[in-house]
């Protein structure tokens, strides 16, 4: 008696299962058509160099566009001994003090543009967002003069300085975006049990603000280890430079060895590529985070 009900009660009120209609995914085709298009437009050339890596010169100029007969992983070992190594290393300092750094001063500079009132804040703010139109090319030579008046010209400062300066206007931006979406109300209740602006920042905004802070560290991480103007011009010391600008005088090194130059490259490239695979999900969380206020 009681499964005929059932059964009745399903006949009265079916389960609706979500199917995708014909017309929507015929109607999704070009966007689908485009986006695989574009896919294979990045993704070919990095596979192509990541199969040259593993081949002798000879055979990447007979056979560029085919799989290696014999796979030599001997390019990367003799890559890393022939320079990469102190490039990476260099790379890695500059990246990782340029990272902290930005994202330190302007945690702080958001906060201050996001949760205080004084003369002048607005003035601020837009001078913050003229940071970001200065491009770096036209500066290159006062930045030049003034590192050179510094005493820090061919030092890893020469470098750092400058990258945390044209990085700070758009993460301060970003960071006090996030900011401003936490109500105000918490922070009052944070006073009156007696917490001070300090705990209030290092306790309450920074961890509930973790994905833009890793998101400011991705982008501030791919223009620092990409970056190759400063580093080629305010470095002179061969042990100083970076993997981009250390990778000129690597392809002369090496004279006509493509294969170790392609190791090289997937060396130099294999640390970003990571450190974004492991930040995904916190990029886009940030990235669309303080979407809605500014």
């Amino acid at each position: 008696m009681e499964t005929s009900k059932v059964i009745d009660y399903q006949q009265s009120y079916p389960i609706k299962t979500k199917l995708r209609k014909p017309k929507a995914v015929i109607a999704g085709m070009p966007l689908f058509t485009i986006l695989i298009a574009y896919f294979i437009i990045i993704a070919y050339p990095l596979f192509w160099m990541v199969i040259n890596s593993f081949k002798s010169t000879s055979e990447i100029f007979s056979s560029s566009w085919s799989l290696p007969e014999e796979w030599l992983f001997s390019n990367y070992v003799e890559a890393w001994n022939t320079g990469i190594s102190g490039y990476f290393l260099n790379s890695l300092i500059v990246t990782a003090s340029t990272c902290l750094l930005t994202v330190a001063v302007s945690t702080l500079g958001a906060y201050g543009l996001s949760r205080f009132h004084f003369r002048g804040k607005n003035l601020l703010l837009v001078f913050c967002m003229g940071g970001m139109m200065l491009s770096p090319q036209v500066s290159l030579i006062p930045l030049y003069n003034l590192i050179q008046f510094l005493g820090i010209h061919d030092t890893y400062l020469a470098m750092i300085l400058p990258y945390v300066a044209y990085r700070i206007p758009i993460t301060i931006l970003l960071i006090r975006a996030a900011f401003l979406e936490i109500p105000r109300e918490l922070e009052e209740s944070a006073f009156l049990d007696g917490c001070t602006t300090w705990t209030i920042l290092t306790k309450i905004f920074v961890p509930l603000n973790k994905p833009i802070l890793l998101t400011a560290v991705v982008l501030t991480s791919y223009f620092t280890w990409n970056e190759f103007m400063f580093a080629l011009i305010f470095v002179d010391s061969d042990s100083l430079k970076t993997i981009p600008a250390g990778l000129m005088q690597f392809r002369d090194a090496l004279s006509t060895n493509w294969g170790v130059l392609m190791a090289g490259l997937m060396i130099s490239a294999l640390p970003i590529i990571l450190l974004f695979l492991f930040m995904q999900k916190y990029f886009i969380r940030g990235l669309s985070s303080g979407s809605i206020k500014g």
